[in-house]
């Protein structure tokens, strides 16, 4: 019988990690799936690449297939080591699939000790005969504003999704899918939708849809992960004296006491105002002194006055 090197089937290497390896299967397996794939042999080249992935998976299968060192080459003359069947007997294999799925090498290998789980967990398998993929999941963007992401709420969206028709042509398809938004949800988070991927193949799972949200800029708002800013103005003497001032937020408006000697971008913060979650965000609001317009008699007057009485030089700090 021919040796099977079932990395190079894979297209990986030796010291592949599971998630490489299971990332490898996926694409094979859907590239030769025999309900889809236009390849010569497809259901050979499926066959091998499961039977391949059925072997390098499981940690003890593929420790116990390393056993046989990597000196064999693809389709050289293969009989198993002495002794073999007594060694590898504790790494049999529990997928669930029949031996005559698989090679000769394989059953030389594993063979007699079939059993234990059906299929590949959802990752695609033979079992029964048939011949099953997952779907591949897929991330699409969904903007939303501020508000959206303090309350929550429910978006309907029109979506153009990729399938496979009948004779495995990808075509694109409009989806109707009413999503909900939760509140506190922060920019970059994705929102999983199970099973709205992509449609698996011969009986598959489907896969899943993830929606990347980003929230749009806002008039007056900032945001920085769950902390949200706003710019406060102030009159001159309701930084010099304090004051209260009702100031919005995403929650409604508080009421603010603004401190005696306020100064120019000072940072107030209002707890737990930002987005909620665990724990809410804060609201900071940034204050900013407006000076009135000069553009009467009497406004000239005032900041006159104000000038002789008051002492007060603002670049004392430069003598």
């Amino acid at each position: 019988m021919e040796y099977k090197d079932y990395y190079q089937i894979l297209g990986v290497s030796r010291d592949a990690s599971e998630e490489t390896i299971r990332k490898a299967y996926r694409r094979l397996a859907r590239k030769y799936h025999p309900d889809v794939s236009k390849e010569a042999d497809a259901e050979e080249h499926f066959k091998e690449v499961a039977e391949a992935y059925e072997v390098l998976r499981d940690t003890e299968k593929r420790a116990a297939y390393d056993q046989l060192g990597s000196n064999w080459r693809a389709g050289q003359e293969f009989r198993p080591p002495p002794g073999w069947q007594e060694r590898s007997s504790s790494h049999a294999p529990n997928g669930g699939f029949s031996s005559r799925d698989f090679s000769d090498f394989f059953e030389s290998l594993f063979g007699g000790s079939m059993g234990g789980r059906s299929g590949f967990s959802g990752m695609g398998g033979m079992g029964g005969g048939g011949f099953a993929a997952a779907g591949q999941d897929q991330t699409v963007g969904l903007e939303i504003t501020l508000e959206e992401a303090y309350h929550g709420g429910s978006r309907a969206l029109q979506l153009q999704m990729p399938e496979r028709d009948a004779s495995g042509r990808v075509t694109s398809r409009t989806r109707a899918l009413n999503v909900k938004i939760p509140a506190g949800v922060t920019h970059g988070q994705k929102i999983r939708l199970s099973g709205q991927g992509s449609a698996g193949l011969g009986g598959g799972p489907n896969g899943d849809l993830y929606l990347q949200v980003s929230i749009k800029s806002h008039p007056f708002y900032k945001l920085h992960e769950r902390d949200v800013s706003v710019e406060l103005p102030l009159a001159p003497w309701e930084a010099a004296l304090g004051c209260k001032v009702e100031v919005p937020t995403l929650g409604g408006t508080v009421t603010l006491n603004i401190p005696a000697n306020a100064k120019n971008g000072q940072k107030l913060r209002l707890r737990g105002r930002g987005l909620p979650g665990d724990p809410p965000g804060d609201q900071l609001a940034v204050l900013r002194i407006v000076n009135p317009p000069a553009d009467t008699e009497a406004a000239r007057e005032a900041f006159e006055r104000m000038k002789q009485d008051l002492p007060f030089d603002p670049r004392e700090q430069w003598h």
